[in-house]
């Protein structure tokens, strides 16, 4: 059980098979010390960090793991259907599903301050979970998938992070984050050692609020679905060329705002699109990725074709630091 939130100098970056293989060793140890024969529960998103904490839990305790999904509605297209399909009928998961998109979506309404927003999130994801053990017996740890980044960012204050900072006193719940210490890449290389499949471990980073900072300001429902559409054109069309494969993270963006444009011979005041496309290894630093000219054209064509509500198309060219990668 990891009980620090700063990352021993001494630490050996996990960059090989062999010592992933000995940190999931010590990890499957301190996990079946700490939760002994009780129940824990664990966020599964279906991203990568989660994944990898619900594979190593699994090993460690196998069926005293129960999963929740969370479709809090700012999940991406098709999203909660392929979590359902991969976790619970193909890999056979302890998976219980909750849909509650207009809970997290009425509390936000009107809500246009970013740290608001994520406390929102975490707060009632809390909530969730706490409903969701007490339908169960002898749930005594909710384990979240917590990295290193996430820590530091929180405590310099860049912004605060749904999985960081602990639980209410009055839940019963001790935590359980396994690769708290980690970055990214070594989340990945620990996933691989796993065994879980390489588009699994390998798939971009999603944040915990999902899409609920790439729709930023406050959120609307229908400025959420221009983002949710938006992003799975760039995702289908990343696919087509090889970039999804190559590129480490990209999205959309839908800011508040309008500007004049004309469609049908009518003038519209329509939202921008902003593509945000980065690499990074650890998530400290990224850099743009030059997206070849014909592959942002034909992107920029079907968004405003097939997205509605939208009249430009933006490519945010901006390294982190001084930008982060997400944009709130």
């Amino acid at each position: 059980m990891i009980r620090t939130e700063v990352r021993p100098e001494t630490m050996a970056r996990i960059n090989t098979r062999e010592l992933a293989e000995a940190f999931i060793a010590e990890q499957v140890k301190e996990l079946r010390a700490q939760i002994g024969k009780d129940k824990v529960l664990l966020a599964l998103s279906g991203g990568v960090d989660s994944s990898v904490v619900a594979a190593l839990l699994y090993r460690a305790v196998g069926d005293q793991l129960v999963c929740v999904h969370v479709n809090h509605g700012l999940l991406r297209k098709g999203e909660p259907e392929q979590v359902i399909r991969v976790f619970r009928d193909e890999m056979k998961a302890n998976l219980v599903y909750v849909d509650a998109t207009d809970r997290f979506l009425d509390a936000l309404a009107g809500v246009d301050s970013p740290e608001k927003k994520r406390k929102i999130i975490g707060g009632l994801f809390i909530d969730v979970f706490a409903e969701e053990a007490r339908k169960l017996e002898g749930v005594k740890f909710l384990a979240q998938g917590t990295i290193y980044p996430d820590i530091l960012e929180s405590k310099a204050g860049i912004k605060a992070h749904h999985n960081d900072g602990g639980l209410p006193e009055d839940l019963k719940f001790e935590l359980c984050e396994p690769v708290k210490l980690l970055f990214k890449d070594e989340v990945r290389m620990v996933g691989s050692a796993l065994g879980l499949p390489d588009n699994m471990v390998y798939r971009q980073p999603f944040p915990g609020p999902g899409l609920g900072v790439r729709c930023t300001g406050a959120i609307t429902r229908d400025r959420l679905e221009a983002v949710r559409e938006s992003d799975a054109i760039l995702r289908e069309e990343f696919d087509k060329c090889g970039l999804a494969g190559k590129v480490w993270q990209y999205f959309t963006v839908v800011p508040p705002l309008t500007s004049t444009g004309v469609r049908d011979g009518k003038r519209t005041e329509d939202w921008p699109v902003i593509i945000r496309a980065v690499n990074s290894v650890d998530a400290m630093s990224a850099t743009a990725e030059p997206i070849p000219y014909d592959v942002l054209f034909k992107i920029r064509d079907r968004i405003i074709a097939e997205v509605k509500g939208v009249s430009r198309v933006l490519y945010d060219i901006s390294l982190k630091p001084v930008a982060t990668i997400e944009w709130e």
